[in-house]
């Protein structure tokens, strides 16, 4: 089991905790609360604003859409959360977080997304005028 700090999960003791072992070939969209730890195969979709663990062994197919990711094994799709953390694991497609944290040994390929929407252009931009064109020495 993933463990933070001394003895204690993610979200506290009384936190829902949900495991698909190495053999669970699972297909379809999983909802759920708290925390799940995937280790073995999973094609769909997962919304939630709780925790996805995923193990060294486990294979995710599809559109995770989690409060945060912990991947060590392999994620093909697309990938939104509050917090993402890349343990040595592999992302195939698009990531959207504010935050991403990945490790040495991981390796990602598709395009990243923090949430930098606002560019230069959107800057207010100032309304002088620059009407003296003489050369200047």
């Amino acid at each position: 089991m993933w463990i933070m700090g001394e003895g204690a999960h993610p979200g506290g003791d009384n936190e829902n905790v949900t495991f698909l072992g190495k053999s669970v070939d699972f297909k379809g969209n999983i909802r759920f609360n708290g925390i799940i730890r995937v280790d073995g195969r999973l094609e769909g979709e997962i919304p939630t604003s709780g925790v996805l663990i995923v193990g060294e062994h486990a294979v995710i197919k599809g559109i995770v859409s989690v409060g945060t990711v912990m991947t060590s094994g392999k994620i093909n799709g697309i990938v939104r959360a509050v917090e993402q953390i890349l343990k040595p694991g592999i992302v195939i497609g698009n990531i959207r977080t504010p935050s991403i944290s990945i490790e040495n040994g991981s390796h990602s390929h598709g395009m990243s997304d923090m949430g930098a929407h606002k560019w230069v252009e959107d800057q207010p931009t100032s309304n002088k005028t620059i009407d003296d064109f003489t050369p200047h020495a």
